[in-house]
């Protein structure tokens, strides 16, 4: 079984070493070091979590909740450092989703895939 996490701390280690992750943790880096576009991304990052939390527990998000999104979407995507952030962040999202489905695929070949 040791195998297995030694496997897994090697996968660790090359995400770390990644393209991906390097560009992701220099952008988080900038966007950490300039108080207003970490106020502005911290504030994002508090409202999406907020809503998602309102939708994991069956609660309905107001219109305004929506409009207050809409907003705050607009004002970071205007942010070309917060943009290029979280664009880094959707392209690390896709590794991990892809590297999640390389991992699962013995159990999906046990069991079959859940669309099945």
């Amino acid at each position: 079984m040791s195998n297995l996490y030694d496997s897994a701390y090697d996968l660790e280690k090359a995400i770390r070493e990644s393209n991906e992750y390097k560009e992701l943790k220099s952008l988080f880096d900038q966007v950490n070091s300039d108080p207003s576009a970490k106020g502005m991304f911290e504030n994002f990052r508090n409202l999406q979590m907020n809503l998602q939390q309102k939708q994991m527990t069956g609660q309905e998000i107001t219109p305004e909740e929506v409009e207050q999104a809409q907003k705050t979407v607009a004002l970071v995507q205007q942010h070309s450092t917060i943009s290029k952030l979280m664009e880094a962040e959707q392209r690390m999202s896709m590794a991990i989703a892809d590297l999640n489905k390389i991992i699962m695929k013995p159990l999906e070949d046990l069991y079959g895939s859940p669309q099945q």
